[in-house]
């Protein structure tokens, strides 16, 4: 399959989850992929696990909170494997707040989940539109964001939701330059979804700063299940990372800006909300 053929995207979180996904769907599909994680071992690890079934891609170790580290990147990719045609902004961290009021969570909380989800897309986009632009080449930025937040939000995660809701808005004036500019350029904003994705955020506290960090508690949940009930979702069927590659890829070729798996469920949400806006509407809290 060769839908990419020899392009080179660059993934952020990509050592894990959907990041992981998405550069084996990638290469699988014929694209050269700069495989970016701040985790060194799990980053080395993944990328033999892909270079073992003839996959073409290069480990590369960067921070994404880090304008100059994404600036070294952008240099390091290009040189490794020339112009970047696909930009996934794709690295994201969950925080303990799922039992949690906001007025609780600690100004520490608030910066690591913005510096990460939010200013790791702002960075790629600064360090890697320049290039992608100036080569003129049709290309992609896909942004990932979150049903919870990025469409509506639940009331049990403050932060991750906050931050994923700045992403989409991100993400659509990101499009709306592009046009402007007359670019070949596609945005697009992925969902992952359409039900809760199996991933390893959780354990994404792991690798917050130790300035960032209030205490060493452990977290109040360790699977996507357990963070399930935490929130206050009875339907327990989660999506697994490897649907969401499959899906992002399918939206970029189709150029969707909107990569957003159907889901009745989803839908009705993002009717109740839009219809709360019009009406001047009180919103009222989202059925379990």
């Amino acid at each position: 399959m060769a839908e990419l053929d020899g392009m080179h995207a660059v993934v952020t979180g990509g050592a894990s989850g959907v990041g992981y996904h998405l550069c084996r769907r990638f290469a699988t599909a014929g694209a050269k992929v700069s495989m970016v994680d701040i985790e060194e071992t799990a980053l080395e690890e993944a990328a033999e696990t892909l270079r073992s079934e003839g996959l073409e891609v290069n480990p590369q170790r960067a921070d994404v909170t880090s304008p100059e580290a994404m600036g070294e990147l952008e240099r390091r990719a290009t040189e490794c494997y020339g112009e970047v045609r696909i930009l996934c902004n794709n690295a994201g961290v969950g925080i303990k707040e799922a039992q949690r009021r906001m007025w609780s969570l600690t100004s520490n909380d608030w910066r690591w989940g913005f510096e990460v989800n939010v200013m790791g897309v702002a960075n790629g986009i600064r360090a890697f539109l320049p290039g992608m632009l100036e080569h003129g080449k049709s290309g992609h930025v896909v942004n990932t964001s979150s049903g919870n937040g990025g469409l509506s939000s639940l009331p049990t995660t403050p932060i991750y939701a906050s931050t994923k809701a700045a992403v989409t808005s991100m993400s659509e004036v990101l499009h709306y330059q592009l046009l402007l500019e007359e670019s070949a350029l596609q945005a697009h904003v992925l969902f992952p979804g359409p039900h809760l994705v199996n991933t390893n955020i959780l354990s994404s506290m792991r690798n917050r700063p130790r300035d960032l960090r209030d205490d060493d508690e452990p977290l109040a949940y360790t699977s996507m299940k357990d963070l399930a009930r935490a929130s206050g979702i009875q339907n327990l069927q989660l999506t697994e990372p490897e649907e969401v590659a499959e899906t992002c890829l399918q939206g970029m070729l189709d150029k969707k800006f909107w990569i957003l798996p159907a889901s009745e469920a989803q839908d009705a949400r993002i009717k109740d909300r839009t219809e709360n806006i019009l009406a001047r509407r009180n919103p009222q809290l989202p059925e379990s």
